[in-house]
């Protein structure tokens, strides 16, 4: 045999084992946290988990539903934040703005992402949580101490600021300038093209650089933790305290293990963010999918 045809054939099962591995390694972490969740599991049905809202482990009480609409609202309030601005911000870059501002603009994208979190927490409880406690929750006749998921989908927001603006203005740069320059000969302004032609075709990209975001937004445990006041309730307001999953994990993990049930409560709401984000990856997919299928 050709041992051209030999090697291409050792490189080809060698990725495939790796690709395996990669696969494999996401199946063991879903199997041992299931495995860890099954003593709660056993112990009350998934939909009372689930729905509850009483957390008391001391009374053997672990109702997750404060910190899933915890998470919800943080998260949520940071993509209504992050999304128009960088938007807009990635379109200015791309559209608008010089060379040498998209070279200095660029880098520094990079290195806020290189940021270590706990820096923005310290921000946010220096900054953040004051101004909302002292100016904006009074505008709204609101007594707050500025610990609020208001607070942590501000912070959260400014972290994904970076990875969404560089995906951003990576997807924009691929559309062709044949294509605006199509829709600027036909009479449509600048603000025209990018609205509709630049953004439409840019969609599935733009979508891409949002689920990466979202999935950075559920999994931040640090930076949140900091700022969200970590009150196990439903939150009612923008204002009100809210505790999400990852801060459950991080304040709780390896304390009062002597009590029943605890280990598998926190393993279990590792299990629900590992699924939440999984499941959300997998629909934002399909939906990628379906719209490149009709570019």
């Amino acid at each position: 045999m050709d041992w051209r045809l030999i090697k291409d054939r050792i490189v080809k099962y060698t990725f495939a084992f790796l690709l395996f591995i990669a696969l494999g390694m996401v199946l063991l972490i879903f199997v041992g946290l299931t495995g860890k969740s099954l003593p709660l599991l056993q112990n009350e049905p998934i939909g009372q988990i689930l729905t509850e809202s009483v957390w008391s482990p001391l009374k053997g009480n672990f109702g997750f539903l404060p910190f899933i609409m915890g998470t919800v609202w943080v998260t949520f309030i940071s993509l209504l934040i992050a999304v128009p601005l960088c938007t807009l911000a990635s379109a200015y870059l791309v559209e608008y703005a010089s060379e040498h501002l998209r070279r200095l603009v660029l880098p520094l994208m990079n290195v806020l992402a290189a940021i270590p979190p706990v820096l923005y927490g310290v921000w946010g409880v220096l900054f953040v949580v004051p101004v909302l406690s002292r100016y904006v929750a009074p505008m709204f006749g609101i007594d707050s101490s500025g610990y609020s998921v208001f607070a942590g989908g501000i912070v959260l927001a400014v972290m994904i600021f970076p990875i969404m603006i560089s995906i951003m203005v990576q997807v924009l740069q691929t559309i062709p300038q044949d294509l605006k320059s199509a829709s600027l000969s036909l009479g449509a302004t600048k603000w025209e093209t990018i609205t509709k032609v630049v953004l439409v075709k840019a969609r599935p990209g733009l979508i891409a650089a949002v689920v990466l975001g979202i999935s950075r937004a559920f999994g931040e445990t640090i930076a949140v933790l900091m700022v969200c006041g970590n009150v196990p309730q439903i939150p009612k307001s923008l204002f009100d305290a809210g505790y999400p999953i990852p801060a459950l994990i991080a304040n709780n993990f390896g304390e009062m293990m002597s009590i029943p049930l605890y280990d598998s409560a926190l393993m279990f709401a590792a299990l629900l963010l590992f699924v939440i984000i999984f499941g959300f990856n997998l629909i934002s997919r399909l939906i990628l999918n379906r719209l490149e299928g009709k570019n």
